[in-house]
């Protein structure tokens, strides 16, 4: 999923750099939304994980 994240954002920055404003801005916010998306997911497990040890 961070690597969908990563693909968004790079779409995003060439497309602002061809001066298409309206794909890069709809490419920034999927690639927001992955990511917050992977850190949530990121930390549900992280936290799973530590009360299976115990």
């Amino acid at each position: 999923m961070l690597h969908y994240a990563a693909v968004f954002l790079v779409i995003a920055l060439i497309g602002a750099l061809l001066g298409f404003t309206g794909i890069a801005a709809g490419a920034v916010e999927i690639a927001k939304i992955l990511f917050f998306i992977f850190i949530i997911l990121f930390a549900v497990s992280l936290f799973m994980g530590l009360l299976r040890r115990k």
